[in-house]
């Protein structure tokens, strides 16, 4: 028996949006050994990282959404990932994007974010959309400020500590 799942392609100006895959795994694993992971369970060892990417495939296959690996249309690189997130233990279905080495400062947090929204809304019929933020994460907490997002609450989740819940506007709010 196998187990298979469909994530499908999306593209921006700058960025494909496609299914997590096992020639992420480098990418993956440099991002959550470094000091820039701390805010999403870093720094972790590859074989945590492996659990990690495996993670993101899972979701998709058990949750039917899931998020994308970012990979820049200009290098075919992988960049970060960024999309739809409702594991065990997060109040609500999420909007979330974590961003590779390298890849801070370029806008491509915002540019996906926002393809990865209008997917939720238009294709998944969607009226709502939180983001959760580790409350230091003042990179993240832009990010959802240009995507129109407005602090809503606090939550302590158990692993990942202190953080602030950030409300997207809904769909008809950005018509």
């Amino acid at each position: 028996m196998s187990v298979t799942f469909s994530a499908p392609t999306i593209e921006t100006e700058r960025l494909i949006l496609r299914a997590p895959a096992l020639t992420d795994f480098d990418a993956l694993a440099d991002f959550y050994a470094s000091p820039r992971a701390a805010f999403v369970g870093g720094p972790q060892s590859r074989e945590l990282s492996w659990r990690s990417l495996a993670q993101e495939a899972g979701h998709w296959v058990l949750r039917g959404f899931g998020r994308w690996t970012l990979v820049e249309k200009a290098t075919q690189a992988p960049v970060g990932i960024v999309g739809l997130w409702h594991p065990e233990g997060f109040p609500e279905r999420e909007l979330g994007w974590d961003l590779f080495n390298g890849a801070t400062g370029k806008g491509y947090a915002t540019e996906a974010a926002k393809a990865a929204r209008t997917y939720a809304y238009d294709t998944l019929g969607w009226t709502t959309l939180t983001s959760l933020i580790a409350v230091n994460n003042n990179g993240s907490r832009r990010v959802a400020e240009r995507l129109g997002a407005t602090y809503d609450s606090d939550f302590t989740h158990d692993r990942y500590g202190p953080m602030q819940l950030w409300r997207h506007p809904g769909p008809e709010a950005l018509t």
